[in-house]
């Protein structure tokens, strides 16, 4: 007799979590040790946990879920997870889930955030259990052996600078994040991100690498950049690329990520992974002329908990 048991993320469990995270998923770029230390920090008012399933005494899968911090709009909460493939349609995440919504309702969540692959099993399974379909986003992939486009000239009083140049006051690129976030495209307005909490949760990433991450300074100010995560082996993830909104239409985020991919190149990185909505289609061009093509896409379904 096959018995599912539903319990808190333990380290020991990040390589199995992993495994399932990636499962068909290629162009997804999060190790172990992310997760490990993804579920140590305690994050003020986030309340964030990863529940894991065991079939057997297997871990097959898990969902880590929160309550969206960093916005003046209350009551929303976040779940993602993925179950290996042989053991799905079993009831594991249907169980998975159910956990996340009993922890995010004591809470206060009342509005449930689930991203979920674009493919019509996923999407009825959400369906089923009462989410609604919303946005899509796209997923891009990149051969780094293949050569970049040539570089744009660069113009006039534009530097564009490793973040590990920001690394005695990084509070100058966390001034671009939070003011490229209040029109990034979404449901909720990221409109109250706090220094504190950035440089915790983003800047101090251990994925994330400042060498490859690039920012643009234009007459000394810091105007966009190109944040960038790797695998610390060949995997590179563009995790946001942003630009202040008085400096947009220069091409900065452009000279950025070119130049992060460069870097990436010559550092020996084999493989890049980009996401963007699909209605953001300054961004997607941008990718378009790096030489991204589309791998997957995904899909933001919402569920009222108090419905």
């Amino acid at each position: 007799m096959t018995t599912l048991t539903i319990r808190d993320f333990r380290p020991d469990d990040a390589e199995a979590v992993a495994a399932a995270h990636r499962a068909g998923r290629e162009h997804l770029v999060l190790t172990p040790e992310m997760f490990v230390w993804l579920n140590a920090r305690r994050a003020e008012g986030a309340h964030y946990r990863t529940f894991v399933a065991e079939l057997d005494g297997r871990v097959v899968g898990s969902v880590r879920c929160g309550v969206v911090t960093g916005t003046t709009t209350t009551g929303v909460g976040h779940a993602n997870g993925s179950v290996l493939p042989e053991f799905r349609r079993r009831g594991v995440f249907t169980a998975l889930l159910a956990a996340a919504e009993r922890h995010l309702a004591g809470h206060g969540v009342v509005d449930l955030h689930s991203w979920v692959d674009d493919e019509p099993g996923s999407r009825a399974f959400a369906e089923a259990r009462g989410f609604t379909a919303g946005r899509t986003a796209h997923f891009a992939a990149r051969d780094l052996s293949v050569p970049l486009p040539p570089a744009p000239p660069l113009p006039a009083g534009v530097e564009l600078r490793p973040a590990s140049d920001f690394a005695a006051d990084p509070y100058p690129v966390f001034e671009i994040e939070a003011d490229a976030a209040l029109d990034e495209p979404g449901e909720i307005v990221m409109d109250a991100t706090e220094y504190e909490e950035w440089l915790a949760a983003q800047w101090h990433r251990p994925d994330l690498d400042r060498e490859l991450t690039v920012v643009a300074v234009v007459e000394g100010v810091p105007a966009a950049f190109s944040a960038v995560s790797t695998d610390g082996a060949e995997r590179y993830w563009s995790a946001f690329t942003a630009c202040r909104r008085a400096y947009r239409g220069r091409g900065l985020s452009k000279l950025a990520k070119r130049e992060s991919l460069r870097r990436a190149r010559a550092a020996g990185l084999r493989h890049a992974f980009t996401s963007n909505d699909a209605t953001n289609e300054p961004m997607l061009a941008i990718n378009v002329w790096l030489g991204y093509e589309r791998c997957a896409s995904e899909r933001k379904f919402i569920k009222r908990l108090d419905a």
